[in-house]
């Protein structure tokens, strides 16, 4: 059954899987974000996890529970994940634009789970339809996507406050 699912999988799957692992192995090591990027990457994850609700449960009758537990779960999550503290070691370079941080093994599996999700959802829809008409898996998948997506733009805004910081000193100065 594996070897049959793997083998329907479009190979643009394969080559977005290696470039997410590609991109979120990056992260593991220290190293430096320019403040475009840094606003970028949460941007594409989320668009992606919206598109994976509206693309698996938007045209059903329980796209808009999905859409409702999708935003729910974001906010909660971007909510509590903007108010944990930076890690010490992180700085911003107001000349530069460019955070300095620790590695870290967040975005990767982020990013994993983000397409771990997109990927079995795909599946178990060509396998069993008429999932995408019921409410509570509709909703349950959505609101998966929601956490991922709210912790992904959690971070970002921490790191978007530090830069807003040192911008808004450097105009007081």
């Amino acid at each position: 059954m594996l070897i049959q699912i793997l083998s329907h999988t479009p190979a643009w799957v394969f080559g977005l899987f290696a470039l997410l692992a590609w991109m979120g192995g990056k992260q593991l090591a220290d190293g430096s974000a320019h403040l475009a990027r840094v606003v970028a990457m949460p941007t594409a994850m989320v668009a992606l996890a919206v598109y994976g609700v509206v693309g698996a449960f938007g045209r059903s009758d329980a796209g808009w529970l999905a859409l409702a537990g999708w935003a729910a779960a974001a906010l909660a999550a971007l909510a509590l994940v903007s108010r944990m503290p930076l890690h010490p070691a992180v700085r911003y370079d107001s000349a530069s634009r460019r955070f300095f941080q620790p590695g870290s093994w967040v975005p990767l599996a982020l990013m994993m789970g983000i397409f771990a999700t997109k990927y079995s959802v795909g599946v178990l829809l060509a396998m069993h339809p008429e999932l995408a008409h019921q409410g509570g898996f509709a909703t349950g998948i959505s609101t998966l996507y929601g956490l991922f997506s709210g912790i992904f733009a959690g971070r970002a805004l921490r790191l978007w406050k530090l830069a807003f910081q040192h911008h808004s000193a450097a105009v007081t100065a």
